[in-house]
């Protein structure tokens, strides 16, 4: 088809359809029109599937085509962005092959990482300094072209006089995790974005994490060898025409009217918290508690900047600890697939750099990059974090500052970066020696720091024991599930389910009221309260403005899912009864039957506490008495003496030990350090 014939037919094209779209284009400003390609298939099928094939060459006459409009207040060129091709045009990164070199292509990814934008020639003016000729040259690869003669016969040294720049970015994107079959590596390819595809409007909605699905050109780029020389092997990329995003926050998701009218009916049922509950990993039996929370913490809090600079984060975090088969596995792959910014990351397949960020070589810029892990991937959404047990000390110590600073700061490589981090963590744990022993504390079973443990705002430990009634329950459900696989359907759709959380994001900003206040404020007063009337010189510490700041948190949350924006004394009343479940499960210091937030944030009790420093004075007392090597036998009949049991005063002695507050001289005797 020649190239008039071509320009003829897609001014007749754009005439027919998308005029109108060119015209309000032009009046905004813009320089570019998105074309639905199955409207081009209908107008022509031959023109179509050449513009597939021979992309750049037709691309041209179409934008030819639009010039002939003579719009007086255009810009141009005005580019055509396609969407919608067909199926056949869809290919996944691992499948291109240099046969679809210069065809036009779908493809979808996860971008990694994103380079800044910058400004790249386009094309570059020249003037012969012997006949004063300009020459204008395309610029296509990295290297600036010059002429290589003029009209006169010159040959070298042209002058650059002028040069037409546009902005370009270079995207690598890898394929998504749910495409792969078990043991691929996910496969990545370059793109390149140029003019107006980097609107910052759009650019804002394509940062790494971001699921994007790009229509381009196959291109070959030369590889270039360490002597100097040039390769026999090529590299591909993507030249982009169009990109969109596929993979939005809750706060992007856009709905229908209709969805908003049945979002709004289902809201207000009586018992939508129960609904929301059963349609949490419905093929998981029982946990009640865990499924409200989950609930809850998929809603969220609202984020508040005071006038001071400080934040405080409204994403709620949950950690699960139990024996193995308990389906904590289960409810976090459920998690991570409903929410739309979701990353699943397991044990030892997890490190410093991937649970944060690395800085990498930009091979674009000649520098180094940010490649964001996976709390930064998952900002606003949901980060599921498996076998957190399994991890090194090192890997899981990252941690600390994204769950309460929300931030991930990076100081690398010349690189000083503060990447967000506004992430709800949703992690499982097995205890440190395969089963949960309810007798000993939680911190001393999970082979955590304390100080991580603590960042979480509700801590569920799951316990499999033997019951009758139960586990036929569960041996029914689970073999009706073998049986029909759909026998137990979410109440709730999950796509219904995804809507309603976005339209509670997008439209509910709840604000606490004075009973929600009272409520709260008297359960942490009440509990505080009860530990300053206690005896003794160590008092235990009931409850911390930490878990105060949860509770305001998951009123919040409570008052989203009605779709109301008052936090209410019931919403209240929900957050307290679902913390005191769990502060009753690993809070409870046996020994008093009271509250000790000690047993989660130091692993040490206030009882216990109270011993060692009855311990210490009798060591101190001791060694004014006898010197500094005392017997072993007088320090456990003193504290006999101060109702410490033998059993538990040597124990004690030996955490002494390992801490190096004292010494064994000899066999039978003890010397205090400093």
């Amino acid at each position: 088809m020649a190239s008039e014939e071509i320009i003829t037919k897609f001014r007749d094209f754009i005439e027919k359809y998308y005029y109108t779209d060119l015209l309000n284009a032009i009046r905004k400003g813009k320089n570019s029109i998105n074309i639905d390609f199955s409207i081009l298939s209908k107008f022509d099928i031959t023109l179509s599937d050449q513009l597939l094939e021979k992309f750049s060459e037709i691309i041209e006459s179409a934008e030819e085509a639009i010039k002939q409009f003579d719009i007086p207040e255009a810009k141009y060129p005005i580019h055509l962005r396609f969407f919608n091709l067909p199926k056949s045009a869809y290919l996944k990164i691992r499948n291109i092959r240099s046969e679809n070199l210069s065809k036009l292509i779908s493809t979808e990814g996860l971008i990694r990482q994103a380079s800044d934008v910058r400004p790249r020639i386009l094309l570059a003016t020249f003037e012969c300094p012997k006949c004063g000729a300009q020459i204008v040259v395309k610029q296509m690869g990295k290297k600036l072209k010059r002429p290589t003669r003029c009209s006169c016969g010159r040959k070298s040294n042209f002058k650059q006089i002028d040069k037409k720049m546009v902005d370009v970015q270079r995207l690598i994107i890898e394929e998504s995790p749910e495409n792969l079959e078990g043991g691929e590596q996910p496969k990545r390819i370059n793109v390149f974005l140029e003019e107006d595809l980097l609107d910052p409007e759009l650019e804002k909605r394509r940062y790494p994490g971001n699921k994007i699905k790009v229509v381009g050109v196959i291109k070959e780029v030369a590889v270039s060898l360490r002597s100097g020389g040039q390769s026999t092997t090529y590299d591909l990329l993507i030249e982009a025409n169009n990109v969109e995003t596929v993979d939005e926050e809750f706060e992007e998701i856009k709905l229908s009217p209709k969805d908003k009218k049945v979002i709004k009916e289902l809201s207000m049922k009586k018992n939508i918290y129960d609904l929301l509950k059963r349609s949490i990993a419905p093929s998981i039996y029982g946990h009640e508690n865990i499924k409200e929370a989950i609930v809850l913490q998929l809603f969220g809090g609202i984020r508040k900047k005071r006038e001071d600079g400080t934040r405080t984060r409204g994403d709620i975090h949950i950690f699960l600890v139990g024996d193995p088969g308990s389906g904590k596995s289960q409810i976090l792959r459920y998690v991570s697939s409903l929410s739309p910014k979701a990353r699943y990351v397991a044990g030892k397949g997890a490190t410093t750099a991937g649970l944060t960020a690395s800085v990498v070589k930009d091979e674009f810029l000649k520098g180094w990059s940010l490649e964001a892990g996976a709390l930064v991937l998952a900002n606003k959404g949901v980060a599921c974090l498996d076998e957190l047990d399994k991890m090194s000390s090192e890997d899981t110590g990252a941690m600390h500052e994204a769950l309460e600073q929300q931030t991930i700061t990076i100081a690398k490589a010349n690189i000083q970066a503060t990447l967000r981090a506004e992430t709800s963590v949703l992690a499982a744990a097995n205890p440190k020696f395969g089963r949960f022993d309810p007798y000993s504390l939680i911190s001393k079973q999970i082979d955590l720091p304390p100080t991580l443990i603590n960042r979480f705002d509700l801590i569920f430990p799951i316990r499999d024991i033997p019951n009758i009634e139960l586990d036929e329950k569960i041996a029914t459900h689970v073999l009706e599930l073998a049986k029909d696989s759909s026998a137990q359907k979410a109440e709730i759709e999950p796509s219904l389910l995804r809507k309603y959380i976005a339209y509670a994001k997008q439209n509910c900003f709840p604000k606490i009221t004075a009973g929600a206040i009272r409520e709260i404020k008297k359960f942490y007063v009440d509990l505080r309260s009860a530990a300053a009337l206690e005896e003794g010189e160590v008092k235990s510490i009931p409850i911390s403005a930490r878990q105060l700041e949860a509770l305001v948190r998951m009123a919040e949350a409570s008052a989203k899912i009605r779709l109301d924006n008052k936090v209410t004394k019931k919403d209240a009343k929900k957050a307290i009864k679902l913390l005191r479940s769990c502060m009753e499960a690993v809070a409870l210091d046996a020994e008093t039957g009271k509250f000790d937030i000690d047993r989660i944030t130091t692993g040490i009790t206030a009882t216990q506490r109270s011993k060692i420093s009855i311990l210490k004075r009798i060591i101190d007392m001791l060694t004014d008495k006898v010197g500094k090597s005392i017997p072993i036998s007088d320090i456990l009949n003193e504290a006999d003496n101060e109702g410490i049991d033998k059993a538990k005063a040597e124990e004690i002695l030996d955490n002494l030990k390992k801490k190096g507050d004292i010494f064994e001289p000899k066999p039978g005797l003890v010397q205090k350090i400093g």
